[in-house]
């Protein structure tokens, strides 16, 4: 079986606002899918990609209006086995899941147990899913990700100009994230700042844990007390920084691990929120604020609880 297909034309593209910006390396990668990098940064290099009639660097910055010359190469034909069906279940709820819609933004509620994208086993994630459920938008991509089985607000950029927006947002520490998660005991009002290292591990088993490390990366969340319960504490949870598993390993740090967290938490603890009918981490992006890339109006969205998380909140009693 042939798995390759050669491109036997020249290419002239002409560069819009959706690649303002986009390193050449990066574009190339993208519109030659299947080409080892590699090859890319051969051809590159030798002077068969051009840019307006010239020779350009990797790092070469795309603008509006550049015409692009991608010379033909062979490449790998596509693999659609991975593609997930518009009409799964998983993959047709998302359309009822979306906040809000515009021509730069998808704001959805994430539900848990979805990845965002696929990879390391995943056939498919939310990026995937939604890429096949809008074949006609031509850019689709996420602004910042969410663990697997954490739910709730998630941005996606529909151009690439209004995901450079964003992440200059995140860097400069511009955009509010605030989660709520259920913990166990009785969270200090003292507990206002968790300020500790975090560390990436991979265990003997294969496992990739975090833990509070001093060799590890700065991180800073800062906490606020919703409602106590007996036995647990519904908290806010305000990232400052956007380490893996942040808030979870945050939370464990302090003695108050997050109900039915699979690596982190306490098993007697767990089994409690179980038989009260929780199925899922009681972690939950419930807003975001941010400025809009089209007006720079600041926007406010909110996530309401899945049913499951609702639900249990509405079985414990407050204190």
């Amino acid at each position: 079986m042939n798995t390759e297909s050669p491109q036997q034309q020249v290419q002239l593209i002409t560069i819009d606002e959706d690649h303002l910006d986009q390193r050449i390396d990066n574009f190339l990668i993208t519109v030659l899918k299947g080409v080892p990098k590699s090859m890319i940064y051969r051809i590159v290099r030798k002077g068969e990609v051009r840019v307006n009639k010239k020779r350009i660097k990797p790092e070469y910055k795309l603008q509006i209006g550049d015409v692009v010359r991608v010379p033909p190469v062979r490449m790998a034909a596509p693999d659609n086995r991975t593609a997930p069906s518009a009409n799964l279940s998983k993959v047709s709820q998302l359309e009822d899941r979306i906040l809000h819609e515009d021509n730069h933004l998808i704001v959805l509620n994430k539900p848990a147990g979805i990845a965002v994208h696929g990879g390391s086993g995943v056939d498919y994630g939310v990026i995937e899913a939604l890429r096949s459920l809008r074949p006609q938008q031509k850019f689709l991509e996420l602004v910042h990700r969410l663990d697997k089985d954490t739910s709730g607000v998630l941005l996606v950029a529909k151009k690439r100009s209004a995901l450079k927006h964003m992440h200059d947002q995140l860097r400069y520490k511009k955009m509010q994230k605030d989660y709520l998660a259920l913990v166990k005991g009785e969270w200090s009002a003292q507990d206002k700042v968790v300020k500790q290292p975090l560390l990436k591990l991979t265990l003997k088993s294969g496992e990739r844990i975090v833990r509070v490390n001093a060799e590890g990366k700065p991180s800073e969340t800062r906490f606020k007390i919703v409602q106590r319960y007996q036995g647990c504490t519904l908290v806010q949870a305000s990232p400052v920084t956007g380490r893996t598993h942040q808030i979870r390993v945050h939370c464990q740090y302090v003695g108050h691990p997050i109900a039915c967290d699979d690596k982190y938490s306490e098993q007697a603890f767990d089994d409690s929120m179980r038989s009260l009918g929780l199925s899922r981490l009681f972690l939950h992006a419930a807003e975001l604020m941010f400025i809009h890339p089209e007006n720079d109006e600041v926007m406010r969205v909110c996530a309401p609880l899945d049913d499951n998380l609702q639900q249990l909140l509405n079985k414990l009693k407050r204190v």
